[in-house]
């Protein structure tokens, strides 16, 4: 009776919206009441016009682009339109200093101008309920045998799901902490090419200082092309092949925005851990946060400091340092609101409010005391974790140096093969290749000295790898003087034949394990790599089996506690097709402030500063915006080009790309970033401050046509005015 209860609760939970604007719904399963509230909203389409398994749908023209973005299909010849930063690797990689189409911008004048890039994307083809399959093969488990149990099966089932002769990738979701599973198909192409983008002073602009923030300004948009084979299906690069021909693609508007305006968006947001514990919020605001916080810092220092000099060095760390910058803000600020709202004391009012029910219930009434024994156990390793991750790994050198361990493997293991041995080292010669293209050597070795310094003045001594700092105190120093540091960082990128092509590919040649073992970089690397392996990742297995196992428990139990609070539940995201649903709306963030809904290019020419990193723009761009050169892409009520609005839509990392559309289901704009006010959202959706950051669809349009030239692009398009 429990699990029938339970299915039944998990399969309404999804059709009811919590409060506000809060919830990233999945559209194969919105019911009946979410789109009623659409339509009370605003909402002009049919659900059949929304998600449909068998007729063409506007789910089909929403992919994944890339690895971890959003992108849409925008005409009837495969043009895709996500964000510049989803882009900036294919456009950082097509552009040379010679032709630097990172920094002037591009835009292909024809078919044949475009790029090819190594991007591929993916279309939804069906989602799968396979709940009662997978927890009948889990009956009885838990903990860390549970864990493996559920891995080993949902790959069994993504493996008979696929299909590799047609591109088809299946890849099983667990929702709602593993109560629930999904199993998306999809199919995936792999021509995809360049078609455009403006300068990156453009779709970049603002930089680190208006990264998350509101008013924004920033032209976060590119434009690529996806091809097929002449038989319309998946196919690798050819000259000869086809733009693909959608089964859906969408109309663009041109219409003014009204503050209230009705906005959905579709796309893959990554990750939220909205029924985090108390413990996780704890320990987030405390230790995980701030070290990484602390770390990013750092390695962003000294990355820009070579930037600054060379305009190849800045083209070449590019994508890693905004990367990096990105999630260095998001951490900082997020810890920050959760601190400021107290989601700590929320989280424990709601775990006491549990727990008072528990009681007598065995399947639950342990669950808390149990789950903070195991964040006890694990709080005194968790510091050194994120170091390993975020400082001494941060390197990319040590990054690097760290993968020789499957080289040394080979070497020294019991039974090894000259063909394992043979294999790793061309697996490492060519993971070589790669690094090299990217290693700025002097920035990285600044961050290789100072991360070893704060590694050993930060973490406890006795997590320390064994004679590590014993070692370096005697060759190069005092332990609390930089010198002996930057010596000791010297010495290891003066050496490792890592950088050395002949000492390299002699190893290459004649690989030995006294070689590698006796290198400066893999000694390194290798003593930290070693330490925290052996003793302190297991209990960090450990840990993530538990803390999935009460956290499915707690979810559980709390669906039966309240049967009709569970029908205001959502599942958090899982980078899987989500639509959520808002409004265009301003905001007050704080005592005597106002937020308009949209800025404008008044905007921009206040914050343009000629020559500056973050806020120059090209000289066209300022004559073109002085002259109120707008064309067909000016506001009407305004006077004036547009170029971002927000709204109060629910995102997260993975809807970068992402189509603002409404109500009609005509892209207005391209989501791009959250604002700074509620970076709590992974854990905590605030109800009055959640805005998301969009660039405005005729903002982009304006920088294709007028300023870019690419009037052709424009061409393809289905204009709604």
């Amino acid at each position: 009776m429990k699990k029938l209860l339970l299915t039944i609760v998990l399969s309404v939970s999804l059709f009811f919206k919590s409060f506000a604007d809060e919830g990233m719904w999945l559209p194969l399963l919105l019911g009946q009441q979410v789109y009623n509230d659409m339509v009370k909203k605003g909402l002009k389409l049919t659900k059949d016009q929304l998600y449909h398994i068998n007729k063409a749908s506007l789910k089909d023209a929403i992919i994944i682009f890339g690895g971890g973005c959003t992108g849409e299909i925008v005409s009837a010849e495969g043009l895709i339109f996500t964000n510049h930063h989803c882009g900036y690797d294919a456009i950082a990689s097509a552009s040379t200093v010679e032709h630097n189409y990172l920094q002037n911008g591009f835009y292909a004048k024809n078919k044949g101008e475009e790029i090819p890039t190594t991007l591929s994307v993916q279309f939804l083809v069906r989602i799968d309920d396979i709940t009662s399959q997978v927890l009948d093969s889990l009956k009885g488990l838990s903990g860390a045998e549970r864990v493996q149990r559920q891995s080993a099966v949902l790959a069994s089932i993504n493996k008979r799901m696929s299909d590799a002769t047609q591109n088809i990738e299946t890849r099983v979701s667990p929702l709602f902490k593993g109560n629930q599973f999904l199993a998306f198909v999809y199919q995936r192409y792999t021509d995809v090419r360049l078609v455009g983008a403006p300068p990156e002073s453009v779709g970049k602009f603002g930089g680190d200082t208006d990264n998350w923030e509101w008013p924004r300004h920033t032209g976060d948009f590119s434009v690529f092309r996806v091809y097929t084979g002449a038989d319309g299906k998946p196919a690798k690069y050819a000259e000869g092949n086809m733009p693909m021909k959608p089964k859906w693609y969408l109309p663009v508007s041109l219409r003014p925005l009204k503050d209230g305006d009705f906005a959905m968006i579709w796309g893959y947001p990554g990750s939220t851990n909205r029924y985090e514990s108390s413990y996780g919020i704890q320990l987030a605001t405390d230790i995980n946060n701030p070290t990484l916080v602390k770390l990013r810092d750092v390695r962003l220092k000294y990355m820009f400091e070579e930037m600054k000099k060379d305009p190849a060095i800045k083209l070449q760390l590019a994508s890693s340092y905004a990367g990096i910058a990105n999630y260095w803000k998001f951490y900082d600020g997020e810890t920050k609101q959760l601190l400021k709202y107290d989601i700590l004391g929320q989280k424990k009012k709601a775990e006491e409010k549990f727990n008072a029910w528990a009681k007598g219930k065995p399947e639950y009434a342990g669950i808390f005391s149990d789950w903070g024994k195991a964040y006890e156990a694990w709080r005194p390793y968790s510091k050194h974790r994120q170091y390993i991750n975020e400082g001494i790994f941060g390197s990319p050198l040590m990054g690097f140096a760290a993968s020789l361990t499957q080289v040394e493997a080979a070497l020294v293991k019991t039974g090894s093969t000259a063909g394992d041995v043979r294999k790793a080292v061309d697996a490492a010669n060519k993971q070589r290749t790669t690094f090299l293209a990217g290693e700025n050597k002097l920035s990285d070795e600044h961050i290789v000295a100072a991360v070893a310094r704060m590694f050993y003045e930060d973490v406890v001594k006795d997590q320390h790898p064994v004679g590590f700092y014993g070692t370096l105190k005697n060759n190069y120093g005092a332990l609390d003087d930089d010198n002996t540091y930057k010596k000791y960082a010297a010495d290891i990128f003066k050496n490792t034949m890592i950088f050395d092509d002949a000492k390299w590919n002699a190893f290459v040649a004649n690989p030995d394990a006294i070689t590698l073992q006796g290198d400066p970089a893999y000694n390194f690397a290798n003593a930290f790599y070693t330490n925290y392996s052996s003793k302190y990742a297991p209990l960090y297995s450990q840990f993530t089996a538990k803390n999935a196992e009460y956290g499915r428990l707690y979810l559980k139990g709390i669906m039966e506690m309240d049967p009709v609070k569970a029908k205001m539940m959502y599942p958090d995201a899982t980078f899987t097709m989500r639509v959520s649903y808002g409004n265009v709306k301003s905001y007050r963030p704080r005592d005597a402030v106002f937020y308009d809904y949209v800025t404008t290019s008044k905007g921009i020419l206040e914050k343009y500063k000629a020559g500056d990193y973050e806020f120059d723009l090209p000289a066209k761009q300022i004559e073109l915006l002085k002259k109120k050169d707008f064309g067909q892409y000016m506001d009407p009520t305004r006077k004036d080009l547009v170029v971002g609005f927000i709204t109060t839509n629910d995102i997260t990392g993975g809807n970068s790309g992402s189509p603002v559309i409404n109500n009609r289901g005509e892209l207005i704009g391209l989501a791009f970033d959250g604002n700074y006010e509620a970076l709590s959202h992974k854990l905590a959706f605030d109800k009055d401050l959640n805005r998301t950051i969009n660039v405005d669809i005729r903002y982009v349009l304006w920088c294709i046509d007028k300023l870019g030239g690419g009037a052709n692009i424009i061409k393809e398009l289905k204009l709604m005015k």
